[in-house]
């Protein structure tokens, strides 16, 4: 069951899906609307919402600013091998806003989605780094 859920706002629907699903292992848990779907991958809620005039969470805000895909606030996946990951990704034209930086927890690299919506993948390189640890 999760136990986050992250909203983003996405430009298509169906293609936000496709990416999620087919690249970074998430299940689809319900898409009843084309302008709404939710996803999960273990304790992350994914919800993808496209602008939308008629309500919900793409609702244009009161003084009629839409909402809009992109920004640099992001989740990110753990992998137990970035470098592998990232050939894997860039062999099926995932766009990368960055190469491989190495941190003082691990190595991370930024992937978008098809509406240009950030993700992290991250690969710890101290025990304490990886999810799930005690602290």
């Amino acid at each position: 069951m999760a136990t986050v859920q992250v909203r983003y706002i996405v430009n298509d629907v169906d293609a936000a899906i496709e990416f999620y699903d087919q690249h970074l292992g998430f299940q689809t848990v319900m898409h009843p609307a084309p302008a709404f779907a939710m996803l999960s991958r273990g304790d992350l809620r994914l919800v993808l919402s496209a602008p939308n005039p008629a309500g919900g969470g793409g609702q244009s805000m009161p003084d009629g600013t839409q909402q809009e895909p992109g920004g640099w606030n992001r989740f990110a996946i753990e992998v137990d091998d970035l470098a592998s990951t990232v050939e894997h990704l860039r062999h099926a034209g995932i766009h990368f806003r960055n190469e491989i930086v190495t941190g003082v927890g691990g190595k991370q690299i930024i992937i978008e989605d098809p509406s240009g919506n950030p993700v992290e993948l991250f690969q710890p390189v101290l025990s304490e780094a990886r999810l799930g640890s005690k602290s």
